[in-house]
């Protein structure tokens, strides 16, 4: 049995920061475990120019000190009205690693997002010129389409449909929760790839409604049956380079998550690779973890793997039940629980 596990640095290929004090507050769980991160622009006001984006990467490092090395890649936060020119000179300054696209409505500070995609269709030319990938919230939000249905309906009337207008344009569907998404990504060619969560991989919507409402667990896309978790486990498991390690870490204060109207979001920063170590060892297949957490990702974005490594070893790791509770206040995925695996120190 396998007592430690040392791999390439891994990277997060989405991640929550938010800003201010939650930021300086957060970011040093990431640097402590993963080399570079995609940065989600869903700020208010939304990250959608290059003097924005550089701005806020200067924070993020100023947030994070001396707990890394850490690099974080900024992404555009796409709009119908985004100038396709500010995109393309951010990729090209070395700014804008991807632009990520959130259906108006769809998930937290969404509201300034596209209405319909077709209205971004000049954005979505240049960047298949420039190869820079867009990174993709996967849901409709129509009224009359079931929650548990948005992601299945998204891969049908909105991103196949793209994907044949723009043949050459890379995508990442972000943090999958269902076998349909499973089948449409293997199916998708070498564009096309995906990111799938330390959560997601672990609990299902039971976990969310039975016994009562744990706010804490609420996410979107919300998790799904037990059967779509399993697909999302064998998927991994399997080893395909077209999947790759996303934790989706969105932290909010506890009251804002346990109100009348809580906000979607786990914050998984200060477990995820331990999370994720855990669930490959459940599966047999640690093995596997390094491709997951830190190959696939670079390789689809063109970058080369981290130079360091990080040691995992199988030890307890007791997860806090709240992490700053004068201050911030967060509740973290796996809180008060004992994991097996922990980063060593």
């Amino acid at each position: 049995m396998t007592d430690t596990l040392t791999i390439r640095r891994p990277d997060d290929w989405h991640l929550h920061l938010r800003d201010d004090a939650m930021l300086s507050l957060v970011a040093p769980f990431t640097a402590e475990r993963f080399g570079r991160a995609i940065v989600m622009p869903n700020l208010v006001p939304p990250v959608t120019t290059v003097a924005a984006a550089k701005a806020y990467r200067q924070r993020i490092l100023e947030a994070v000190g001396d707990a890394g090395p850490f690099e974080p890649l900024m992404t555009a936060y796409l709009t119908d009205t985004i100038d396709p020119e500010e995109v393309a000179r951010g990729h090209e300054e070395g700014v804008f690693m991807a632009c990520k696209l959130y259906p108006a409505g769809a998930t937290t500070n969404s509201d300034a997002g596209v209405t319909d995609i077709r209205n971004i269709d000049p954005v979505l030319a240049q960047m298949a010129a420039l190869g820079m990938p867009l990174l993709v919230h996967g849901e409709v939000v129509d009224a009359d389409i079931d929650i548990f249905d948005r992601e299945k309906v998204f891969l049908e009337r909105v991103l196949a449909p793209t994907l044949e207008r723009f043949p050459d344009l890379k995508v990442v569907l972000e943090h999958i929760t269902t076998a349909d998404s499973v089948e449409f990504v293997q199916a998708g060619g070498e564009r096309l790839a995906a990111t799938v969560t330390a959560h997601h991989l672990r609990i299902d919507r039971n976990d969310i409604l039975v016994g009562g409402i744990k706010p804490h667990m609420y996410c979107l896309p919300v998790a799904k049956r037990a059967r779509h978790k399993e697909a999302l486990r064998e998927a991994v498991a399997s080893g395909s380079p077209k999947l790759f390690l996303g934790t989706d870490s969105a932290p909010h204060a506890r009251p804002a998550k346990e109100s009348g109207c809580g906000c979607a979001g786990i914050f998984s920063a200060p477990v995820g690779i331990e999370s994720y170590a855990q669930t490959f060892d459940e599966l047999g297949c640690l093995e596997k973890l390094e491709g997951f957490a830190s190959l696939h990702g670079p390789r689809f974005y063109g970058l080369a793997p981290n130079e360091g490594t990080i040691t995992l070893e199988r030890a307890p790791f007791e997860v806090p039940a709240r992490i700053d509770p004068e201050g911030q206040d967060l509740t973290p995925f796996h809180a008060g629980e004992r994991l097996g695996w922990r980063l060593a120190r």
